[in-house]
């Protein structure tokens, strides 16, 4: 049954890659806007014979279902294009810069998945005031904007305590931990408020369910009760929740790289974005699509062999 689900989400996942690549395609085909004219630049009108040779070059005048099949070709046999902007292949500009947004995104993770799962069960467990507290600090949280968040850490931790860097990626594994501090901070915050919430909820939820009060009333040890009964049943939702959190992070690294001025691909898909570089944009969206759709696989796979009560064929 699995394999069948695994098949039918993988099929879906091509689907969804053809259809969004046609979309982002699309949409800048169409955009408004000569991209070779900023890529000569200045305040001059353009050469026409210079402005003719670069769409020459670049298949700018292509028609789109041309320009289309010929990206598509490419990107199905590891050629995305050439960039007008970097003069470079996007292959290559794509990974000289991955690497910082993987150890980002995974920094960020890190830093919701844990706190939050603690976070959230305590609140649950102990209820009272410890529930109050870390309620009011979520709600709070979830309130704040990504770039606000962003500038208050920079003013905070960076100018005011001088603890952090506010710029850059660095190097190596501690001058990235060191770096990417605040910006995983800033990109973790909401996320971790939102996982925190449905964690307390999924715990609580349990709390009150008819199996525990029946281990409760046959003297089943408290901490047995809850590390088998409780944590473990509601594990499916804090784990489908927590991928879901993940796979948004790929999304929304774009505005916290600009920010910190970290040399990722969010940063990469921005300025390429601002600068109509097509094919960087093109790639990067399409990325971005791919990676999302299969976070999401992947917490339906594991997030069902978590909770049996979840029945894969009802899953579209």
């Amino acid at each position: 049954m699995i394999w069948r689900f695994v098949a039918r989400r993988t099929a879906m996942l091509v689907v969804t890659a053809l259809v969004a690549g046609i979309a982002v395609y699309g949409a800048l085909f169409v955009s408004p806007g000569d991209p070779a004219t900023l890529l000569i630049g200045g305040g001059k009108p353009p050469n026409p014979h210079l402005l003719a040779e670069i769409h020459r070059q670049y298949h700018l005048d292509d028609p789109f279902v041309q320009s289309y099949w010929r990206w598509l070709t490419g990107i199905l046999h590891g050629d995305a294009g050439q960039s007008l902007t970097y003069k470079d292949s996007v292959a290559h500009l794509i990974s000289q810069r991955i690497g910082n947004t993987v150890f980002l995104v995974g920094y960020a993770a890190f830093l919701i998945i844990v706190p939050a799962v603690a976070l959230g069960s305590l609140a649950a467990l102990r209820g009272g005031v410890t529930d109050s507290l870390v309620t009011v600090l979520t709600t709070a949280l979830m309130a704040v904007p990504t770039f606000v968040m962003s500038v208050l850490l920079i003013w905070w931790l960076s100018v005011r305590w001088g603890w952090f860097p506010a710029y850059g990626a660095g190097t190596g594994f501690t001058g990235r931990l060191e770096h990417l501090t605040l910006p995983a901070l800033a990109l973790a915050a909401s996320w971790l408020a939102y996982v925190t919430q449905v964690t307390r909820s999924a715990v609580r939820a349990e709390l009150g369910s008819e199996h525990v009060q029946t281990a409760r009333g046959r003297g089943i040890p408290e901490r047995y009760v809850i590390r088998k009964h409780v944590l473990r049943n509601a594990s499916g939702p804090i784990f489908s929740v927590s991928g879901v959190a993940v796979a948004g992070l790929i999304a929304g690294c774009s505005v916290v790289e600009q920010a910190f001025g970290v040399n990722g691909v969010g940063a990469l898909l921005i300025q390429s974005a601002a600068k109509q570089d097509l094919a960087v944009v093109q790639a990067l969206a399409l990325i971005t699509v791919v990676v999302f759709v299969a976070v999401n696989t992947l917490v339906d796979v594991v997030t069902a062999a978590l909770d049996h009560r979840v029945s894969l064929e009802a899953r579209p």
